[in-house]
């Protein structure tokens, strides 16, 4: 990319609206557009308005009107890139923004690449990469949990706590850089002591952050549910409920359902990817055993597995059950949440007396129950409300930083590997060269975050996934 040159994109979604904003950022933003742009005010130039200024006027094309427009005029550096930028304002016909946008380029603008006025904003400081990238998790936010936690992002609560602990290390380094300048003399400017407790705070700091990711993950890309139990006993029905649309086929023959079906709904501000599966049992079929193997992997890959049981069944069966599914999951990683369905078939007290949570021996503390009918749709609130009991809302509520992005927590993993590295080799009394070394590659990975230590291949890999138009 050229970033001395003057891009143009539509920056809202594609399709018909009441309107549509196109943006023009560059060194020639306000040339391009009086060279297209008629003010109202007869002799107005954008090239003369002042900043964060908003004009009326029309698109002309030079030899008739394309549209009535509001041209934005925003001055550099006091704007998203940085740099001058227009935002233009018109009507929502796809027709009308082509029109406008065929014009710009003809008169000296360039279509922008994705992600490139996101990428100017980073280059010229109005923001750092962390910050970047929660632009893009903002806009793709599915739900109100993961709103919060790209705002808090893109407002720079993350980079603040990481400038925080990359300067208190550099401080150190510096001295310990110090020390082997004066090798000779043997002398000691780092403070051991003080050094092992920064480490153990930093340690603490960013394990902590690095554990978040898989609440972060979830809030991300929809908490995982594996609905799992034997065959015909609702899960189906459940999932349709849940969705309130037919997503599965519902029928009374056993083994309908023969691979994972995944859709996603918003519930009390989270996202939950439910996942109905294939019913386990004994099956001499290979096409219905493929689906039950798949049944048994998506239980490893769920954090919340719900297990469905048939009211009706024998009080055997359902302990068997759900003893076989505990078997199967970590109970330090994993919700276990059994719901008994089809009560509608039973009378009230029997259900109460029948499917306590202190009847079933196999269930802990942290596990929960409840009672349902997913044909009939009764008790789905206290379902839903279960779910919501297992999502630790604590860490959003109290706007504590959440990582919520792949390459952050690998960078902080490595970021916590080399410091370990630092405290073995304190606990180790090595030279302050080997420190240094170790302490560099901390530095490395965090900054590696930010931006502060970047590649064209991380950027374009970070960018390319934008939009057009951000």
């Amino acid at each position: 990319m050229n970033h001395n040159d003057t891009i143009c994109a539509i920056s809202t979604a594609p399709g018909m609206g009441a309107i549509a904003v196109l943006r023009l950022s560059g060194p020639k933003a306000f040339e391009i557009c009086d060279k297209i742009f008629k003010a109202a005010a007869k002799g107005k130039k954008i090239v003369d308005q002042p900043g964060n200024s908003i004009h009326f006027g029309r698109i002309n094309d030079g030899e008739k009107d394309i549209d009535e427009v509001l041209v934005s005029v925003f001055r550099g550096p006091h704007s998203f890139t940085g740099e001058n930028v227009v935002e233009i304002a018109c009507h929502g016909a796809p027709y009308i923004q082509q029109q406008i946008l065929k014009l710009l380029t003809g008169s000296g603008a360039r279509l922008a690449e994705p992600g490139e006025f996101t990428q100017r904003a980073f280059l010229n400081g109005k923001m750092d990469l962390s910050q970047a990238e929660a632009v893009a998790d903002l806009i793709a936010a599915r739900s109100e949990a993961a709103r919060r936690v790209a705002l808090q992002q893109m407002r720079g609560g993350f980079s603040d706590e990481l400038m925080n602990l990359r300067d208190r290390l550099l401080w150190f380094i510096s001295l310990i850089e110090l020390e082997l300048d004066f090798s000779e003399e043997d002398v000691e400017f780092a403070d051991r002591s003080q050094l092992r407790a920064l480490v153990d705070e930093i340690e603490a700091h960013i394990r902590k952050l690095v554990n978040s990711f898989s609440l972060g993950n979830a809030i991300k890309n929809g908490i995982p549910v594996a609905i799992v139990g034997h065959t015909n006993v609702g899960k189906s029905t459940l999932l349709n409920a849940l969705l309130n649309e037919e997503r599965a086929i519902v029928s009374d023959i056993h083994g309908t359902t023969r691979d994972a079906i995944e859709d996603v709904v918003n519930l009390g501000g989270f996202s939950f990817r439910f996942i109905d599966t294939a019913g386990i049992r004994e099956t001499a079929d290979k096409i219905e055993s493929i689906g039950i193997n798949i049944t048994y992997n998506k239980i490893k890959q769920a954090s919340i597995v719900l297990l469905l049981l048939d009211a009706g069944d024998s009080d055997e069966k359902l302990h068997k059950a759900v003893e076989h599914i505990k078997s199967l999951i970590d109970s330090n990683s994993q919700q276990l949440l059994v719901v008994i369905n089809k009560c509608d078939l039973s009378d009230t007290d029997t259900i109460v007396r029948r499917f306590a949570l202190s009847e079933f021996s196999e269930l802990s503390g942290s596990d929960g129950l409840v009672a349902i009918s997913a044909k009939y749709r009764q008790n789905l609130d206290k379902l839903i409300a279960e779910l919501l009991k297992t999502v630790d809302t604590r860490a959003i509520d109290s706007d504590e930083v959440i990582v919520t992005n792949v390459r952050h927590h690998e960078a902080l993993s490595l970021a916590l590997n080399s410091l370990l590295r630092v405290k073995g080799g304190l606990e180790q009394g090595i030279s302050g060269d080997f420190l240094a070394q170790d302490i560099r590659e901390v530095l490395h990975h965090i900054g590696s975050i930010t931006g502060q230590i970047s590649t064209d291949e991380i950027l374009g890999n970070i960018f390319r996934n934008f939009c057009i138009g951000k």
